[in-house]
């Protein structure tokens, strides 16, 4: 009996999309078809393969607003927002083209008499994707973009939530031109993810998900001699510096923290102010909280969607309920959101927690969702011992008019990104990279394409 996949719109509960799932046999026939296309396109001259890989992204724009709106009841962000994903997408594939022009060309090195030498970036081969639901369009073009420009073929499965995506890529790229097979989505059980990583014509691994998820492909793939690009979770930190505007700070952190339902993996889920700034930054940041219209995502008015699942929600309740237990306080409230109370599961009131401490779960494990502690710190010192005080290491923000303060403080935090006034955003042209168990590799940036290529040295003595 053939298995199905079925998407659940958080919008309504409904069955918003329904799919086999792929057999063994549909894996090997994808695989197969991805290593033919392969190893044509590596011999495609680079400039060609920017052409077409550029108009891939094209075709995938001039479809934005139908995207938008599959977007939002796949997962549920508020259809105000989802055009500025695929606006993101746009940025970074188009500046990836550009420094993969720029870079994969042969690296020289200095000259020798009687000898041309040179390093060859080669392609690594088969690129599987493992994309999440919570940015599908953002994460996938982190590795997309760049595997094709380098001369990989891509299999590209986004999770059940989002599976409409790898689907629309697909149909983008042969729009666009691509060979058949060099971008292949495909719909896969987690057994058959595990088989496939397993899979000698497999390459390369690029996983962005949950730290359990990276842990189950990194075991799948302990047993080959392949890389595995891991993009994992985050409890990501913000300070404000006693210096700090703390208007500039409150707007930028709480849309940080509440942005796509708390739904990212480098959002704000923890705040420390300075103690001198503590009181006003609190009173401000209920006062912006409390403007936000939760609601029907479809609604242009809502600017705060239900999280993804009903069981998304239960567990973030559960955190907070703890937190709330051990003497946490809730400064937000639920009244003030009707759809919290009248539609319910999956939709939650945004929360802002006072007198949370360290002992607390929700100021030390993953939340991911519309809720965020804050407390005071007496000190710089104190601040980035609060923010090291985590097994995660994704982003950390920094709140001050001091630059110099930014990049001391930034330089003693164990992170893979830091801000100065600002948060939860990726700047392609600079490494996206976590620390601890926030994930191992980089996307994006001159650096990313280190990881997805092999360098191949030439030392050619002339006769």
């Amino acid at each position: 009996m053939t298995k199905v996949l079925r998407t659940i719109s958080p919008v309504d509960g409904r069955v918003y999309v329904e799919r086999p799932l792929s057999t063994e046999a549909v894996l090997d026939a994808a695989l197969a078809s991805a290593a033919k296309a392969q190893r044509a396109w590596r011999d495609t001259p680079l400039s060609q393969r920017a052409e077409l890989v550029g108009a891939f992204v094209d075709r995938v724009v001039e479809k934005k607003e139908s995207l938008a709106d599959e977007l939002t009841w796949q997962m549920g962000r508020p259809r105000a927002q989802t055009p500025g994903e695929l606006r993101g997408f746009e940025e970074r594939g188009r500046t990836m083209i550009r420094l993969g022009l720029e870079l994969l060309g042969d690296l020289q090195v200095s000259p020798k008499e009687g000898f041309t030498r040179f390093i060859r970036r080669e392609p690594l081969g088969v690129v599987l994707v493992l994309a999440p639901w919570n940015y599908p369009w953002l994460t996938a073009v982190n590795a997309v973009v760049p595997a094709l420009m380098a001369g990989n073929a891509v299999v590209l499965k986004h999770s059940d939530q989002t599976p409409l995506v790898s689907e629309r890529m697909a149909e983008a790229a042969l729009a666009a031109g691509l060979p058949q097979g060099l971008l292949t989505a495909i719909h896969l059980s987690h057994e058959l993810v595990a088989r496939a990583v397993h899979d000698p014509r497999v390459d390369y691994v690029a996983f962005t998900g949950s730290v359990e998820g990276g842990r189950a492909v990194h075991r799948a793939a302990a047993d080959r001699f392949i890389a595995v690009g891991l993009e994992l979770g985050g409890k990501d930190p913000g300070y404000v510096c006693a210096d700090a505007n703390v208007d500039a700070a409150v707007d930028g952190l709480v849309d940080g923290a509440f942005f796509n339902s708390g739904q990212s993996c480098c959002g704000i889920e923890r705040i420390y102010v300075h103690r001198d700034v503590y009181e006003p930054f609190v009173e401000k940041a209920v006062a912006l909280t409390e403007k936000y219209v939760l609601g029907d995502p479809t609604d242009p008015a809502t600017n705060l969607g239900p999280v993804v699942r009903v069981s998304s929600a239960q567990a973030i309740r559960r955190q907070i309920d703890a937190a709330l237990a051990q003497g946490a306080r809730g400064v937000i409230d639920r009244a003030k959101f009707p759809a919290a109370v009248e539609r319910g599961d999956p939709y939650l009131a945004p929360q802002l927690l006072v007198s949370v401490t360290h002992e607390m779960e929700i100021m030390r494990e993953e939340t991911f969702g519309p809720v965020v502690g804050v407390m005071p710190v007496d000190s710089d010192e104190e601040a980035i011992a609060r923010m090291n005080d985590s097994r995660y290491g994704l982003t950390a923000s920094i709140w001050t008019t001091d630059l110099e303060r930014a990049v001391r403080i930034g330089d003693r935090v164990e992170t893979g990104t830091c801000f100065m006034n600002r948060c939860d955003y990726l700047d392609p042209e600079l490494a996206w990279v976590g620390v601890k168990d926030s994930g191992r590799g980089c996307t994006l940036s001159r650096i990313g394409y280190e990881h997805l290529t092999r360098p191949k040295s030439f030392h050619l003595r002339h006769a």
